[in-house]
């Protein structure tokens, strides 16, 4: 094999034509617009035949299964691609494919979007042939071929560098991610690829938060979309609305010949493993906490934390009107008078039971119709809580 191999097919898609719309968010609605006795069809929405991008056997056991959580995939992946702008027209975008569960499902679910979708856009697939001992050379690109996707397959001894400068009893991953990442960026950049897709799902970035959090002292994850520190290149994570548990059920469906990463997997004790664990073990027991997690990354509120670059806290200052505010409640007892009034503080601060004017925008009962019942929800006394 050379060192970079490239295939083309000779057939090309067909363009969506019955579209007029001209951004993402079509295919949005398109991903939405599907019944709940949604059945598969090997025929795509614009008339295009699938059978390229389809394993037959896998439906055969349950097409409707199957065809559910494509159509789950696809709506998830449109969104994301739609709240962070990650695919523009004309866009190349290279699909990095390690041959993992996760890189299959990209490339599979992009190149169904691409046939939909009303704007153009072009894939192709990059491997990266990191020479690991009993690598199977011959398993992704025998699949590519066999699809008619458009692909190269890179040659760099990457794991020889690994081993080399990694102490023995240290994981590689970290190494091994960054001269994966290194030879895919620029090649990136040689071909004219215009976005590098990579196949990182919804528990991928959690794992990375906990990751930061419990052993890098820091609040930070993957994005969904990011620009190289050098500005040459825009990585983007179509994945990021997606659950490991449901690419692991499409690629079982679609028998993606799966190749295992014998560098990394075979080394315990990873710590990405074990809080990999951990969230599996939340998402059994608490099925909603992942995604709970997962919504407070995308809601921020950096003046309730504690980054000095983040928040200007130094200059807070009060910003106080003349709305005077007493206290709601029965009673004052003022202690050490004397000293209150050297200090310049009231001896006699006044009270009151319920001050509407200051009342929260919400009711705190729900009122009828009746003036009566409205007036009875007005009297109530809030909890107070107030900001500090």
């Amino acid at each position: 094999m050379t060192a970079a191999t490239l295939f083309t097919p000779t057939s090309t898609d067909q363009s969506n034509e019955a579209s007029t719309n001209t951004g993402i968010d079509s295919l949005v609605l398109e991903a939405n617009n599907s019944t709940e006795n949604y059945q598969y069809d090997d025929t795509a929405e614009d008339g295009s035949h699938l059978d390229s991008l389809i394993d037959h056997s896998a439906e055969t056991d349950a097409p409707t299964d199957f065809g559910k959580l494509q159509k789950k995939l696809r709506r998830q992946v449109s969104w994301a691609i739609r709240d962070f702008n990650m695919i523009e027209d004309g866009d190349v975008v290279m699909v990095c494919v390690s041959g993992g569960k996760d890189s299959y499902t990209l490339l599979d679910i992009l190149l169904l979007l691409k046939r939909i979708a009303p704007i153009h856009f072009d894939i192709v697939a990059v491997n990266l042939d990191q020479k690991q001992p009993g690598y199977p050379e011959d398993i992704l690109p025998a699949y590519l071929n066999e699809q008619g996707i458009a692909h190269y397959i890179l040659e760099k001894d990457t794991y020889s560098i690994v081993k080399s400068v990694v102490p023995e009893g240290k994981t590689y991953c970290s190494a091994c991610s960054r001269l994966r990442r290194g030879s895919l960026y620029g090649f990136a950049k040689q071909i004219g690829a215009t976005k590098i897709a990579l196949g990182h799902h919804r528990d991928d970035m959690l794992a990375t938060f906990f990751l930061n959090l419990f052993h890098g002292g820091t609040l930070k994850s993957m994005p969904p979309k990011l620009l190289s520190d050098d500005k040459q290149n825009m990585l983007i994570r179509p994945l990021a609305y997606v659950e490991e548990k449901d690419i692991i059920e499409y690629a079982k469906l679609k028998a993606f010949p799966i190749i295992p990463c014998n560098l990394c997997g075979s080394q315990t004790n990873l710590q990405r493993a074990i809080i990999n664990d951990m969230l599996r073990e939340w998402d059994n027991a608490h099925p909603q906490r992942l995604a709970s997690i997962f919504k407070a990354m995308q809601n921020v509120a950096p003046s309730q934390l504690a980054d000095r670059e983040l928040f200007d806290f130094e200059t807070l200052s009060l910003d106080r009107d003349d709305n005077e505010r007493l206290f709601e409640g029965d009673n004052i007892q003022a202690g050490q008078t004397d000293d209150l009034a050297e200090m310049g503080l009231p001896v006699s601060p006044k009270t009151q039971t319920f001050n509407p004017k200051f009342a929260s925008d919400k009711p705190y009962a729900l009122a009828s119709e009746d003036a009566e019942s409205n007036e009875r929800s007005a009297k109530k006394i809030p909890t107070i809580n107030p900001v500090i």
